[in-house]
Parts: structure tokens; sequence; C-alpha cells
């Protein structure tokens, strides 16, 4: 015949399963806290990341615009726009027409607005040309030029020039260690 079960053998089964339950929840909490840890952790280097990767687009941008900013007088001038004057982040805080200007060339009543990225895409023209039919808004002491849009870039995505060309932009790409104009002699710029 089995022996009974006492109430101190009851109590003893239940002090043994508070004990590893006890246990069990402390392990968890710990690795709560060590996962929490970790993840601060990680958000910091992400962050840190994020910063350290915002300075060398800004980096890779000016380098770019370096670039190009130093020959946009001759090449417009060999399209026969005399361009007298240049200049960088030309900005506007209008209400509804805030935007900027990478470069910004000027010859009397005729100026162009150039738009500079590392990598030229599709996107990026779109947006270019989003800004360019608010530029008179923007800037409304240009109100009596004729303005030009230019986009210029290291690596164009594929076809992306010539998208560019049909929807009137100048083209500036790479080549060895200047830029030119890749629109042909027949090319007519859409003015803004």
């Amino acid at each position: 015949m089995a022996n009974p079960v006492t109430l101190e053998d009851i109590y003893a089964l239940f002090q043994t399963s508070q004990a590893e339950a006890d246990r069990r929840s402390a392990e968890a909490d710990r690795r709560s806290a060590e996962a929490d840890r970790r993840l601060q952790r990680l958000e910091r280097i992400a962050a840190n990341t994020s910063r350290e990767v915002a300075g060398l687009t800004t980096r890779w941008g000016q380098f770019v615009e370096n670039l190009v900013e130093p020959a946009v007088v001759r090449l417009f001038r060999e399209r026969g726009i005399e361009v007298q004057e240049t200049a960088r982040r030309m900005r506007s805080q209008r209400p509804g027409a805030e935007m900027e200007i990478d470069i910004f060339a000027v010859n009397g009543d005729v100026a162009v607005a150039i738009e500079v990225k590392s990598r030229l895409s599709r996107q990026d023209i779109e947006d270019f040309l989003a800004r360019m039919d608010r530029f008179r808004q923007a800037f409304p002491h240009y109100q009596d030029y004729q303005i030009y849009g230019a986009v210029a870039g290291i690596e164009i995505d594929e076809g992306v020039d010539r998208y560019a060309y049909q929807r009137g932009l100048f083209v500036i790409k790479q080549t060895g260690d200047t830029v030119t104009i890749a629109n042909n002699a027949a090319f007519q710029p859409t003015a803004w």
C-alpha cells in the first residue's frame, strides 16, 4: 500500500515549486535587463552611424558641387549663355515656395538653376522640375529673367540623362577630371 501524502509533503513540494518559479522569474528579469541594455547600445550605434553617414553625404555633395561650379561659366558660355556670376546654395524661405538651388548662374536677364547630385535619378529630375515650377514664387526678384534648368551628376541612372533632356534640362556629366554638357547642339532648353 502506498504511503499517504501528508500536509508537510504538500508544503515541501509547494516551497520547491515556488523557489523554482522565483529562480525562473529572476532569470527572465536578468535576460530582459540584458536585452534592454543591448537594445540601447544598438540604438546609440545606429544614431552615431546615421550622423556619420549624413556628414559623409554632405561632404560628398560638396565635393561634387566643387567639381561642377568652377566649370559652369565655361560650359554655358560654350552654349551661348554668357554667365557672369555664380552662386551656391541659393535658398528661399518664402511660405509655400521653400527651396534651395545648388548652383545658380546669371547673365543679365538669363539664369540657369543647377541641381547637383552625386547620383542622379529620375526622382531627382521630378523633384527638380517641381521646384522649377515654383521658382518665380520662391525668387520673385528674378521675375523678368529667362530661367533655364540643368542637372549635374557624377553617376547618372540609366536613361535619366535622356529623360532630363526630353524635359528641357541641360545635363552636366563627369568626363575624366572635369564635367561637360551632354546635350547635343540641337538641344533647345525649356525656359521657366
